[in-house]
């Protein structure tokens, strides 16, 4: 099974980095969109829906699963 992950994240983020150290641990490939522009990131956030006010945001095959907790939830889920 291929996962397509993708984290989108800023700079300076503690939990952005701690997302991206649970897939490199784990050895999932994934690729990161940084949205450092505060602008971009809010309008980022509303195409997400109205609950989404923090980074990460992480995709799996074009499912918001939300942040750290959302991929580690999704992943425990997936078995990966």
């Amino acid at each position: 099974m291929t996962l397509q992950i993708t984290v989108y994240s800023k700079s300076a983020c503690p939990q952005c980095e701690s997302a991206k150290m649970l897939l490199k641990s784990r050895s999932l490939p994934y690729e990161e969109i940084k949205i450092d522009d505060e602008a971009e990131r809010l309008a980022f956030y509303a195409k997400c829906g109205p609950s989404v006010r923090q980074m990460p945001q992480i995709f799996i095959n074009d499912q918001r699963v939300g942040g750290l907790a959302g991929l580690q939830a999704a992943l425990a889920q997936l078995g990966a």
